[in-house]
């Protein structure tokens, strides 16, 4: 990173993290320039850089403040516990359903979506890209690119992981059709119908989904939203139950945004290596961390090959391209093999789209402006979650991502909120599509995952009300 851009992430960590509160004056430019050991030109690229994505302002012969949208009034949830039996059937598709479907209208605020804005991507980058790589493609390449994945998607992805610290043969990387088809090929290498997997709670709705249609039992392990998954719980189901795999999410965990720290991963890792469990390593949002530098994935200890590492362009880049992969570790072979007899591979031509894109296009410097897009999008949403939402509200502050997490005081029904809310044209994600057992009812989920607007802040205000009628 540049001078000023290391600049820039430092302060931007200190307001994130509450060390630089709301109205602060931030220091001079002279002041930084000699603790720093910079320019003035240096400090001054890095406020016009702050100042670009929200998160200060400059007020004229005062100096530079961090912007009140900043604000973080509302207390953290803790962690909740586990309600139920430690083995749970998973019936929640029906619910799960009924809830997406109600979130298809176009013209409703998208509190409730699981995608970003279109707008965000740069999708016609991605159709020139389309476009060359037919232009490019002889018939061979295009039978070549059915079996594991276009090789040269394959090498770029390979490469994105040693630049991240990861030493990977390119021969463990299956592509996919996004990370779903990753996650369920990797399931269905390692268990059997009535096999135990130790999941998340609250989890992706989508995993609960994948483990009703596989007719596997969930062993629901308590999530931290500042540390992830609880270890010590995680311990004794794997000391007390013939769990056959776990499916987490390290980093940017849906819904909480909760992350694993580098010493929590480590004892993660050995928990999986003293029993003898692989890892689903759901990773769809590891490159929507808001720091400069992204956190290394449980993948990046794996000896064993025991941790499946999974990720998809879905999120950060092009949503409708249904292009994912799987670092699969051990189990690479059967899940290659198991792609093929289902739906034998992704779209050649989208392979080839986004392989040129990540060796052409710009994909770091388009990830940077979707990164400060994001991040300047979660402070409004937080603010205006302090300056509308009932007293005892709380909400979870995660490091990247477009998820916020609330939860509201015990006599709030989310699944009745959202009726209301939607014959108001806001949406919304209720907590009990996110649990086996169907708890979190007081929860939600809302995405801040489109430009906020005066629609936005509206919405917001309406939901307020509509929490203070429970």
């Amino acid at each position: 990173m540049k001078r000023y851009e290391r600049l820039a992430e430092d302060v931007a960590t200190l307001i994130r993290r509450g060390v630089l509160a709301p109205g602060e004056r931030l220091p001079s430019v002279r002041q930084v320039s000699r603790s720093r050991g910079v320019s003035p030109s240096t400090v001054f690229q890095a406020y016009y850089r702050l100042e670009a994505r929200g998160l200060i302002l400059a007020r004229p012969r005062s100096g530079y403040f961090v912007r009140d949208q900043a604000r973080r009034l509302l207390e953290t949830p803790g962690i909740s516990p586990v309600r139920g039996a430690e083995a749970a059937e998973v019936a929640v598709s029906e619910l799960v359903f009924s809830v997406l479907d109600s979130l298809q209208d176009a013209d409703t605020v998208p509190f409730g979506s699981a995608f970003p804005c279109p707008g965000l991507f740069p999708l016609p980058r991605l159709a020139r890209s389309m476009a060359k790589g037919l232009r490019e493609m002889g018939s061979e390449a295009v039978v070549a690119g059915m079996t594991g994945g276009d090789p040269a998607l394959r090498h770029q992805i390979a490469r994105r992981y040693v630049l991240g610290g990861v030493r990977l043969p390119v021969d463990e990387l299956v592509i996919t059709n996004g990370a779903m088809e990753a996650l369920n090929l990797c399931l269905q290498a390692v268990t059997r119908p009535g096999d135990l997997v130790a999941i998340e709670s609250p989890a992706f709705y989508a995993s609960l989904q994948v483990l009703e249609r596989l007719q596997l039992r969930a062993v629901e392990i308590p999530v931290d939203p500042r540390h992830g998954v609880d270890l010590d719980v995680l311990a004794d189901r794997l000391g007390r139950w013939p769990i056959k795999a776990c499916w987490f999410m390290s980093h940017l965990q849906n819904p909480l945004g909760a992350s694993l720290d580098e010493s929590r991963k480590r004892a993660l890792y050995d928990l999986l290596v003293e029993h003898e469990v692989p890892l689903l390593e759901d990773d769809a949002y590891a490159e929507l961390h808001f720091g400069p530098q992204p956190p290394w994935p449980v993948k990046a200890l794996d000896e064993a090959g025991l941790v499946m590492h999974c990720g998809s362009f879905s999120k950060c880049l092009a949503p409708g391209y249904r292009v994912g992969w799987v670092a699969a570790g051990r189990q690479a072979r059967a899940v290659a093999r198991s792609q093929l007899m289902t739906t034998i591979s992704p779209s050649v031509p989208a392979q080839a789209a986004i392989a040129d894109y990540l060796q052409h296009g710009g994909y770091d410097r388009h990830l940077r402006r979707l990164r400060h897009a994001l991040e300047s999008q979660q402070q409004a949403m937080l603010a205006a979650a302090d300056r509308h939402f009932p007293a005892g509200s709380r909400v979870t502050r995660p490091e990247g991502g477009y998820f916020l997490w609330f939860e509201f005081p015990e006599r709030v029904d989310s699944l009745q909120l959202l009726r209301l809310a939607l014959a108001e044209g806001i949406s919304l994600a209720p907590g009990p599509i996110f649990s086996a057992t169907q708890g979190y009812r007081h929860c939600a989920r809302l995405s801040y995952g489109h430009p906020w607007t005066a629609r936005s802040e509206r919405a917001m205000v309406r939901l307020g009300e509509l929490l203070a009628t429970f």
